[in-house]
């Protein structure tokens, strides 16, 4: 184990242990939730938009799940603010794994990524690009 991945270690438990923007929002503009029914993580994300409605101004998420889940949750609820919904929309797996810093495996990326599928279907909900349903991150 490099010193680098040790620290990015250290960062995933602190987010799971301590997470940021833990809670929820009065009033969001879309508030939406996902599971993985692989191991069992369920995330909601609340999020609230700017006056130009495409900026992300606060976020709030709740869960449960292991450490990735709900250290990507944390870390990516501290990236989202001043993010638009295009640029959420444009996010992808490799940006997940770079924001964790560290090798997940094949079975652990699902954990990782449903933070940001929770997210992102929210937000194509929210602009009524999808039907109001539960992210799920199976297959």
């Amino acid at each position: 184990m490099t010193m680098g991945s040790d620290m990015y270690r250290q960062q995933i438990l602190d987010h799971y242990k301590n997470p940021r923007n833990y809670g929820s929002l009065e009033e969001p503009d879309f508030s939406h939730g996902g599971h993985n029914p692989s191991c069992g993580d369920q995330i909601e994300f609340d999020v609230a938009l700017a006056d130009d409605g495409e900026t992300v101004e606060r976020v709030a998420f709740e869960g449960e799940g292991c450490a990735i889940s709900q250290a990507s949750a944390s870390m990516l609820s501290r990236k989202l603010p001043g993010m638009t919904l295009d640029e959420i929309d444009a996010m992808d797996r490799d940006d997940v794994l770079d924001m964790l810093g560290v090798d997940i495996s094949p079975m652990r990326i699902k954990c990782a990524v449903l933070a940001e599928k929770v997210v992102q279907d929210g937000a194509a909900v929210y602009r009524g690009e999808r039907e109001d349903e539960t992210t799920s991150v199976e297959g």
